[in-house]
């Protein structure tokens, strides 16, 4: 079993910046890639970003790539997503997830075996 706990959501003005944390525990050896998925009102969840946790192989879904930014500290062990240019399509809560299969499909959240409890990003106008 592997634990994710979100923390830095908040709000924002549309322009800035947030930093969001993934906490990891339990079996994080396991842990072959994580991720960063987001879910808005009415909306189902989408595919931000993710890394492999050995290699550091990035992956961005196409809107996010040059705002945001995926990173591991795999000692600690935690993930970070570090959000520029904040637009308020933005607003969302967003999930940390975890994948203990290898494998090449990043970007389905039914291919992530761990998630956290979400951390809420709102971005004002």
């Amino acid at each position: 079993q592997v634990q994710l706990v979100e923390s830095g959501g908040g709000l924002v003005q549309a322009g800035g910046s947030l930093r969001l944390s993934c906490a990891a525990s339990g079996r994080t050896s396991d842990i072959y890639r994580m991720a960063w998925f987001r879910q808005a009102p009415n909306k189902e969840r989408e595919f931000v970003a993710a890394i492999t946790w050995f290699g550091g192989s990035t992956y961005y879904a196409d809107s996010m790539k040059g705002r945001f930014a995926i990173s591991r500290d795999s000692a600690k062990p935690t993930l970070y997503l570090q959000m520029n240019s904040l637009k308020p399509e933005d607003t969302a809560v967003y999930y940390c997830a975890a994948d203990a299969h290898v494998g090449r499909l990043y970007s389905y959240a039914s291919k992530y075996d761990y998630w956290g409890q979400g951390t809420q990003v709102t971005v004002s106008s």
